[in-house]
């Protein structure tokens, strides 16, 4: 199957990703939310920031006054907003994270709280809370044109074209996600600026 075949191609290209980079779970719904609309790179900075003031942990995040939660993830653009969403995100992962519902309903209680689209959703699912979740962003919407001749409606038709097409596993999810992200990051870069 073509698209098995790709995953195949992408991790012989590029190699295990081992993803997503974070040092707790907590932090994967962090940096999930801090990775809306703004690089990676600004997200580092925000969650250096973070850790700095001992704030990437629910409690604190929980404590620290509004304010001040903006000016630490100012570096990754939108900051009020993003500070809101986190502590929103924070409480509603202190409700779900050992919740053990079905996959589709979390995701619905994820899909709940303001800010959270699907993509983040998914993101905290699959990497947060173990579950075998398609995360689907720009790069895998280019990858399906570019490789798989795919071009699909909205959101839902391409993690259930890849989910579809590939086994229920957590780490293929995983590892192709980040494969997929690899493989957009490297056609950027060849196209140059």
């Amino acid at each position: 199957m073509k698209v098995r075949k790709e995953y195949d191609s992408l991790l012989k290209r590029f190699g295990p990703q081992n993803w997503w980079p974070a040092g707790t779970k907590y932090e994967v719904v962090v940096g999930a939310i801090l990775t809306q609309n703004t690089s990676w790179k600004n997200v580092e900075r925000a969650l250096s920031s973070l850790r700095i003031k001992k704030a990437l942990n629910e409690k604190r995040m929980l404590e620290i006054p509004l304010k001040e939660l903006e000016q630490l993830v100012h570096p990754s653009g939108y900051y009020r907003q993003k500070a809101e969403r986190l502590k929103l995100a924070t409480r509603k992962w202190t409700e779900l994270k050992n919740s053990a519902e079905d996959t589709m309903e979390l995701r619905r209680k994820w899909l709940s709280v303001k800010g959270i689209g699907p993509e983040t959703a998914d993101t905290i699912l699959l990497y947060a809370m173990d579950r075998p979740v398609f995360v689907v962003d720009a790069y895998t919407r280019k990858f399906c044109k570019a490789v798989l001749g795919v071009e699909l409606k909205n959101y839902e038709d391409y993690r259930l074209y890849f989910q579809k097409r590939l086994p229920v596993d957590l780490k293929l999810y995983r590892e192709y996600h980040a494969l997929i992200v690899e493989w957009g990051k490297a056609v950027r870069n060849q196209a140059g600026p």
